[in-house]
């Protein structure tokens, strides 16, 4: 089958000839072209035979690990565009940070499930292809956010919708240059600290219990923790962790309220909001836009969102619907408010 968009050089590097085996098999059945190496050091012989476009990385192996591999090929020129996905039977948070760190791109945890893995490769090969431009840590992120979403098909696609969505309101609004890139990265990276909840949570279809929503909660948390060693997109760092900050205080982490929160997260929040609305999820079918509506009015109401904001959003896309030309520089962009 010609496949040309997903074709790839992928290098699987595992001690465990069963597990090499079995992805190979699978890579293969779409198309990819699949080295083997069954340790540390025969990978980066092969890397320097003939760089691949993707790594499947396992971590626990004798000589060298995961971690000490990835971190050489990371902090070489030549290879430190390569995506990464670490191969682990580790769930540890810690575990994950320690590999982000080195700059690994993604995880599968073993044992793997096929449709998981060819979507976390088809992933990370679709935006290293979109995105080779990007600074290299910047990219990692990105890939990172995209493949984290990737392996739901309830949320693909979501976090673009939500970094376009948006942008043009803050380009309605006429915020800032330096406001709007902060939307569009970080409407892109907002749920990046998903990592760190386990995916049963995520795709949980029933109610949350208290607990999990204190573990679901914590995404905004890991999310700034991961981005902050990166200065050059330090500047997003509020929208990844007061995007689910209340108007009246109420939200999380930090409980924030009115202009306190930062505009940038403010609307990232309600798009994110809206976009959850309207799309299926496990726990209910979408809602109709009438409907996702109403709940932003009712919580522009109650006091949990910016009635100004939501107001903005709202008219927006019903202009869009009709047709109608934006009305720009109205809003809280005109009270001059900081992101």
């Amino acid at each position: 089958m010609d496949r040309p968009e997903l074709a790839g050089r992928v290098l699987v590097v595992d001690d465990n000839a069963q597990a090499r085996e079995l992805l190979r098999a699978a890579l293969l059945a779409e198309g990819y072209a699949v080295t083997l190496a069954e340790g540390g050091e025969e990978a980066l012989t092969k890397v320097a035979e003939e760089v691949p476009e993707l790594i499947l990385l396992d971590i626990n192996m004798p000589g060298l690990n995961g971690y000490e591999v990835c971190s050489r090929l990371k902090g070489t020129e030549a290879t430190r565009l390569i995506p990464i996905i670490f191969l682990t039977s580790m769930s540890d948070l810690e575990d994950k940070l320690r590999g982000i760190e080195v700059g690994a791109d993604d995880f599968l945890t073993k044992p793997f499930r096929k449709v998981e893995l060819l979507a976390r490769v088809k992933s990370l090969l679709r935006v290293k292809r979109l995105n080779d431009r990007l600074e290299n840590a910047e990219n990692v992120l990105f890939a990172l956010a995209n493949a984290i979403e990737a392996k739901d098909p309830y949320t693909e696609g979501h976090i673009f919708r939500v970094a376009t969505l948006a942008l043009k309101l803050g380009r309605r609004l006429a915020l800032s240059a330096e406001h709007q890139e902060s939307l569009w990265k970080g409407g892109i990276l907002h749920d990046i600290g998903k990592i760190g909840v386990p995916d049963a949570i995520l795709n949980k279809a029933g109610r949350l219990t208290p607990e999990e929503i204190a573990q679901m909660q914590i995404h905004v948390v890991v999310g700034e923790r991961i981005c902050q060693p990166l200065r050059s997109i330090r500047y997003l760092l509020p929208v990844i962790r007061h995007h689910h900050e209340k108007f009246n205080g109420s939200g999380y982490p930090d409980g924030l309220r009115g202009e306190t929160i930062p505009i940038t997260a403010r609307i990232v929040g309600i798009v994110d909001m809206y976009d959850a609305l309207v799309t299926d999820r496990p726990y209910r079918p979408r809602l109709s836009r009438e409907e996702a509506f109403a709940i932003l009015r009712a919580g522009a109401g109650d006091g949990t969102l910016d009635p100004e904001l939501v107001a903005a959003f709202v008219a927006m896309i019903q202009e869009e619907e009709k047709g109608l030309a934006p009305v720009r520089g109205t809003g809280p962009a005109a009270r001059g408010e900081a992101a």
